[in-house]
């Protein structure tokens, strides 16, 4: 590609400098690179389709923090982050225009909302003679390494495990720039906004929260490093990935993968570090493993587009139910169904932006299969509150529950009961959050079904 002088690199959800393509190929095209994020205002400020904040105080402030930990790494290698709210198909052409830039740099996104945007970005882009160049970066695979095209991914995680892992090499991370040319134009960089210019406002911490998650590269850095070296609990992962309580049961690396602070290949590299020094086990296979599944997710996501969204799931199948009750429904979001396992992880939810991996998969089940509503209340609801929200992990996982994806068990059901004894057997996570139950036993907690909390007052 022939060397231009300016060129714009577009930030979305790689908020991050190491193993960045997108900024590695516009370092190899342009003179000086001008890194650009912009905080989309229908995602900040709007409403999804059943009437839900697209964006809580909890994924808006890690963002806010992840923007500013990049503006900061990037200032200290020798140059800025402009920074603009509004919509990026009409705010990256005007600073192109200001630029005299020759291309945009960004991350390719596949589903409809996202793909729109890009667009429609490309279009205007052309209309003043500029172009757009996207990039991979979300996954631990590269599309193109794959033993098969998208279009023909296979429709059971198992068939894609079997065909994938033992065949397909992964790459290098790739490395973190040393420094960059300085600008040699002004340009308005823009202010880095705060919650209330999204008419947010964030709750007090709590100290039952599993963990204080702050945004940005810096703070995933510091989270594996802890994960892995300073305090080796990737060796017990296997074991203590379905925990409940605190901050060390899992990797609580979700949240910085969402947004791009990590990279999935830069987290594998890291494995085979550890593996090197403190032996391979399950239970560092496992964190492997659940790269995968994300990389699985994405690729539903990419092979089925706008049906993972669909009530009829991906296969056109007929849901179990249509029901839209507000009061059943406001009762699950809230915690007070009267069950306590699925009181417990909802209010945790709430009240810290995050819930474990068991829990969601019980909520989600009590939602369809018990509460009997429409799924995509639950997963909406979700994409609103949940700090490590990822569009296709979301939406995959519960179509899943809702039996309308591509898992191979039909009726999947998680039984409350039985899952708090099994995960919850003294009551202690259930206690914490819902401290009204402190005076009952863990048998009479375990026994009580929705509805039949009178004890509880």
């Amino acid at each position: 590609m022939k060397k231009v002088k300016f060129a714009i690199v577009w930030f979305k959800t790689d908020l991050r400098l190491l193993d960045n393509e997108a900024l590695t190929e516009a370092l190899k095209t342009a003179d000086e690179i001008y890194p650009v994020y912009i905080f989309d205002e229908r995602i900040f400020r709007g409403t999804s389709r059943l009437g839900f904040r697209k964006t809580s105080a909890f994924r808006a402030q890690f963002i806010i923090e992840s923007v500013f930990d990049l503006k900061n790494s990037l200032k200290e290698k020798g140059i800025d982050l402009i920074v603009k709210i509004g919509k990026p198909e009409i705010e990256i052409p005007e600073i192109a225009r200001q630029l005299k830039s020759s291309w945009v740099f960004g991350l390719m996104e596949r589903l409809p909302e996202e793909a729109e945007v890009q667009n429609l970005l490309e279009k205007n882009l052309w209309a003043i003679g500029q172009e757009l160049r996207l990039f991979r970066g979300k996954m631990l695979y590269y599309t193109q390494d794959l033993p098969f095209p998208v279009a023909h991914t296979p429709d059971t995680f198992t068939a894609f495990r079997k065909e994938v892992e033992k065949i397909t090499p992964i790459r290098f991370p790739l490395p973190s720039p040393d420094s960059f040319k300085p600008w040699s134009t002004d340009i308005d960089c823009g202010q880095l906004p705060s919650l209330s210019d999204f008419s947010l406002e964030l709750p007090e911490f709590d100290s039952r929260s599993a963990l204080i998650f702050k945004g940005g590269e810096s703070e995933a850095m510091k989270r594996l490093n802890y994960y892995l070296w300073d305090s080796k609990l990737l060796s017990s992962y296997e074991e203590t990935r379905n925990g409940l309580i605190g901050g060390d049961f899992s990797t609580k690396l979700s949240a910085w993968l969402a947004q791009g602070c990590i990279s999935p290949k830069s987290i594998y590299a890291e494995i085979q570090k550890y593996e090197k020094v403190h032996g391979a086990n399950k239970s560092t296979y496992w964190l492997y493993f659940e790269l995968l599944w994300r990389d699985y997710f994405r690729l539903i996501g990419k092979k089925f587009g706008k049906k993972i969204f669909s009530k009829s799931g991906i296969f056109d199948k007929k849901p179990k139910t249509n029901k839209q009750n507000k009061a059943l429904f406001n009762a699950w979001a809230d915690g007070k169904c009267g069950q306590p396992f699925i009181d417990a992880n909802m209010t945790e939810l709430k009240i810290s932006g995050f819930m474990s991996n068991r829990g969601r998969q019980n909520v989600a089940s009590y939602l369809v299969n018990d509460l009997k509503l429409n799924w995509q209340l639950g997963a909406e609801y979700f994409e609103s509150q949940l700090i490590d929200y990822d569009p296709t992990s979301n939406w995959v996982n519960w179509l899943y529950i809702a039996g309308l994806g591509n898992d191979p068990r039909e009726d999947r059901y998680f039984n409350p009961q039985t899952q708090s004894r099994r995960y919850d057997p003294q009551a202690a996570y259930m206690k914490l959050w819902l401290p009204e139950l402190n005076e009952l036993s863990a048998d009479e907690i375990h026994e009580m079904k929705s509805g039949e909390n009178s004890k509880v007052k």
